[in-house]
């Protein structure tokens, strides 16, 4: 197979399997926010039945850096191609045995139980997945185009999100209350099943990446982590903090907002869904703009002026969603989300280039997925304590915003890694490289 055909294949491999495994992420935050709470957790009173659920949503955050160095030793020891295969398995049979698990009603406790265990395995087969997926992409694509390719990836996300979203809105809109609670919920979790079959055909057509089999034959790190840990552990914590705003944003439009609207503002879910679903589409036409102009303007410039706009736009979303009116609130959710493609289109391109060959996998997935903890699964949790203390949303959006400004500091910090020679990342020579980008003080300039 051609360089440019093998291009195309990893490009359409990262693109569909990431979306299947962020729609089995994704489903259990709409469920969450909509359903779970009576399902598994009903003894609890209405505010402490959301926030039991959001705390199992928040599990999975949790466990996604241990899949991020679980996969990442493996995929940085064996190859990208298997452990993609390996994650995409984990995820959706996890994801499957939800639509399976008795409510509260039939198993009791152990009911929620259960749900913890195989949230837990989500976390840990969505830990491995961007990380692997974002080097199938970046060690196939030349230097200059890195950005332009990696948009495909981030597409993959908000194709789940989309995907997601629209098989919940459909079920409603097709079933009663009751049905949906009942059973309508399910097949989402179910249907998990044929989509990771299509995603299976499409990764095991796909070649392993050129770099990393030179890099198998010059002797892979043997054990990845602890490279990571000692020599690149200020670029992942940098790292962590340049990228925790895009994720608070994300779970605040998509879970928080969703929970916010209907259960606080009185809102049908089928209005908040319909929202959201064409945000996404805005959200999808900024990946593919910033992705592709942080091959012209830097990685970091782009995440920068992406970072500002987040932290205007978290100060009015939640004012413009306790207005209920409708077209303010489809100002305040498809506004974020625009913002949001703009925060997420470069991190395909930008994560991949901090760290060298042998590594690459590990520090790329264990810097996404820490920011993930931090932004992802804290933020609902205390966006709900903060709405019941105050009485409104509006600290929320402080809380975002302060995020938004450790964000840029962190930025400052980091070196400009567009048109990096990723054969050569991190080595030897990289200290003089990382210089002459202008690294900031504080990274390790190796990264």
């Amino acid at each position: 197979m051609g360089a440019k055909g093998q291009m195309r294949r990893a490009a359409a491999a990262a693109l569909i399997g990431t979306a299947i495994e962020f729609y089995d992420f994704f489903i259990y935050g709409t469920a969450a926010a909509l359903v779970f709470g009576g399902v598994f957790f009903p003894e609890l009173g209405a505010v402490g039945a959301l926030l039991a659920a959001f705390s199992v949503y928040a599990v999975a955050f949790l466990a996604r850096p241990l899949g991020a160095v679980a996969f990442g030793h493996f995929g940085d020891r064996l190859g990208r191609k298997t452990t993609l295969v390996v994650s995409l398995l984990l995820m959706g049979l996890s994801t499957a045995a939800v639509g399976l698990l008795p409510g509260f009603e039939v198993w009791g406790w152990w009911s929620p139980v259960a749900l913890v265990v195989l949230r837990v395995c989500q976390g840990v087969g969505l830990g491995g997945e961007w990380g692997g997926a974002a080097l199938l992409v970046a060690e196939n694509a030349p230097a200059g185009r890195r950005g332009r390719y990696g948009a495909y990836l981030q597409l993959g996300p908000t194709s789940g999100f989309v995907l997601a979203n629209g098989v919940f809105l459909g079920l409603q809109l097709w079933l009663d209350e009751a049905a949906f609670r009942s059973w309508g919920w399910r097949v989402p979790f179910l249907a998990s099943l044929a989509l990771v079959a299509v995603g299976l055909f499409v990764r095991l057509r796909v070649e392993e990446t050129p770099l990393f089999k030179g890099e198998a034959r010059t002797g892979a790190e043997r054990a990845p982590v602890v490279e990571v840990l000692r020599g690149h552990w200020r670029t992942v914590l940098v790292g962590c903090g340049a990228i925790t705003v895009g994720y608070a944003l994300f779970y605040l439009t998509t879970t928080y907002a969703l929970a916010y609207a209907t259960t606080g503002l009185g809102v049908p879910s089928t209005v908040v869904l319909s929202m959201l679903l064409a945000g996404a589409v805005g959200k999808g036409v900024t990946v593919w703009l910033s992705a592709r102009r942080s091959d012209v303007w830097g990685r970091r410039r782009t995440l920068q002026g992406a970072t500002v706009l987040a932290v205007v736009w978290g100060l009015v979303l939640f004012p413009l969603l306790e207005t209920v009116r409708r077209p303010l609130m489809f100002v305040a959710l498809a506004g974020a989300m625009v913002v949001l493609g703009c925060l997420l289109g470069p991190l395909a391109a930008f994560l991949p280039e901090l760290f060298p060959t042998r590594v690459r996998y590990t520090g790329a997935a264990l810097t996404y997925n820490l920011g993930g903890v931090v932004g992802g699964a804290t933020t609902p949790l205390i966006a709900t304590r903060l709405t019941d203390a105050y009485g409104t949303a509006e600290p929320v959006g402080w809380y975002l915003a302060v995020w938004g400004v450790v964000a840029l500091l962190c930025l400052r910090l980091l070196p400009e890694t567009s048109g990096t020679d990723l054969a050569v990342a991190g080595a030897h020579g990289g200290r003089r490289r990382a210089s002459a980008l202008g690294a900031g003080a504080g990274v390790d300039p190796a990264a």
